[in-house]
């Protein structure tokens, strides 16, 4: 199918507001500026854990978050969607610092950036169209959990006051838009919370605590390893995985904020745009990353955020939060960026798919794969793995629902010159629907003439022409002659080139 465009319809790839839109409008580059400041706030703890996970120092998931907000700022194609260092990533390469040094684990970064650029020219963003809406809604409903879930521990064993600190924060956020929407909520809790904190002389964990914040610029760091083929051999499986998830994670990112923004994303240049910050991240001693679900829920849904200037000043805020000002941004206490995240987790999660109406009124397949993707993301704690599972189910249900689709009748003209019996067949016929064909007829009882009629079925694979030749070849070992009719072109073409060719029946 083709959808032709209005001449008059609005080009949906074209970011509402643009850059220089949002540039010549103080509220709307207000709204970006302080978007970008809360977002660079949230990523500072979470680039600090992520780099603990991935076994190197907290200054190279920071670092990595920098470069890449900057770079795909400029080379992405999802505006004020949030790229940076990420959980996902750090655990596909963790083993790679551990087992092999920092030098390798680089070079597996950039890597990784040069496989997403190889499968962009390649078009791997397009299948994104397979990814059904069911796990769509999986996808964002496991997010939300995990979000909340990577709160916990921030929230368990410690000092008491931590809970009221959340809950004013939580408090402040949904009570503040009411008040006025030029500054973002998120922002005026963080900076509330952190005063009274500090006024009061208050104990609690700190952004601080989470890891010393680097004191200088990043550089450039070109990784000491031997270009060798023992060298792609070791780094490579790791850099293909990191490229794999990367590319799933930011691309379900992007058409999630797609969906929110109600516009379109260039998917190629996002993967592209990937796979050249990643690059970019690992010569400048970056551990990679993709895009931020959080962060970019941070960004779009709660503060308002719709350019690349709220995704540049991001990782520009970042760099001068934790170098120039990391003493300040020390001091914030991690109960005002944990009520951040809690809220965003609540706003990201999809509470209508979760109602007693909706699930009654959708097909047990669809409920069942929302639930396949949810359960096999926070099992794993890999969004990658949860889609491609929930994509597979969703699949198999796919094809044994369609499989039903395909009827044959068979009615017997006795009165001709030549009694015949005569098959209708309808559907579309696929490996799903076309292994009980060859059921579907009377070899033994039929007349010596058999007219199949194909006028209302179309044949889609190999499967088909296979079970259409055991058919033929059954009645022809009872000395009977089959007729194939009302064939559609395409199903003709694939016919003539397979038929009598794939050892069916033989």
């Amino acid at each position: 199918m083709v959808i032709t465009p209005r001449p008059d319809a609005p080009n949906r790839y074209v970011a509402e507001p643009s850059v220089l839109t949002a540039l010549r409008t103080p509220h709307v580059l207000t709204k970006e500026v302080l978007a970008g400041l809360v977002v660079a706030l949230a990523l500072i703890p979470e680039a600090i854990s992520f780099s603990i996970i991935a076994g190197v120092d907290p200054r190279v998931g920071l670092f990595s978050s920098f470069v890449m907000a900057v770079a795909i700022a400029f080379l992405g194609g999802r505006p004020a969607m949030i790229t940076a260092a990420t959980g996902a990533v750090a655990l596909v390469i963790a083993p790679v610092a551990r087992d092999y040094g920092m030098d390798y684990f680089i070079a597996t970064v950039i890597l990784a950036g040069l496989f997403q650029v190889v499968l962009g020219v390649l078009g791997v963003a397009k299948l994104m169209r397979f990814i059904p809406r069911s796990v769509m809604v999986g996808f964002v409903n496991s997010l939300a959990i995990l979000i909340f879930s990577a709160q916990l521990p921030q929230l368990i064993g410690v000092p008491w006051m931590v809970y009221p600190l959340v809950a004013a924060g939580l408090a402040i956020m949904v009570l503040f838009p009411k008040l006025t929407k030029l500054v973002p909520a998120p922002l005026v809790s963080i900076v509330l919370i952190t005063v009274a904190t500090v006024s009061i002389g208050l104990s609690v964990p700190t952004v601080g605590d989470q890891g010393e914040l680097p004191r200088s610029l990043p550089e450039l760091f070109i990784p000491n390893v031997p270009l060798t083929w023992d060298t792609f051999r070791t780094i490579g499986p790791y850099a293909l995985a990191m490229a794999l998830v990367g590319l799933l994670e930011s691309l379900m990112t992007a058409k999630l904020v797609d969906d929110v923004t109600d516009t379109r994303s260039r998917k190629t240049r996002e993967a592209l745009g990937q796979g050249a910050a990643n690059v970019l991240s690992g010569l400048f001693g970056g551990m990679g990353g993709c895009a931020m679900i959080g962060q970019t829920m941070i960004n779009v849904k709660v503060s308002g955020a719709r350019t690349r200037i709220s995704t540049f000043l991001a990782g520009v805020f970042l760099l001068i939060l934790v170098v120039v000002l990391g003493d300040l941004v020390a001091i914030i206490p991690m109960a005002a960026l944990v009520a951040v995240m809690v809220m965003v987790s609540v706003a990201t999660f999809d509470w209508h798919s979760i109602r007693w109406s909706t699930l009654k009124r959708m097909p047990k397949s669809e409920t069942t794969v929302m639930i396949v993707t949810v359960a096999v993301v926070v099992a794993t704690h890999n969004l990658a793995i949860g889609v491609i599972v929930g994509v597979l189910v969703a699949m198999v249900a796919f094809a044994r629902r369609v499989a039903h689709f395909a009827t044959v009748e068979r009615s017997l003209d006795e009165e001709a010159a030549v009694p015949s019996a005569n098959y209708r067949v309808e559907g579309e016929l696929f490996f799903a629907s076309s292994n009980d064909l060859t059921t579907q007829f009377d070899y033994t009882g039929d007349p010596d003439r058999v007219v199949i009629d194909m006028s209302n079925s179309h044949i889609w694979d190999a499967s088909t022409v296979a079970a259409l030749d055991a058919i033929t070849t059954k009645y022809e070992h009872h000395g009977k002659r089959v007729i194939i009719t009302g064939m559609n072109e395409a199903s003709t073409k694939m016919h003539e080139r397979l038929a009598g060719k794939l050892g069916a029946g033989h």
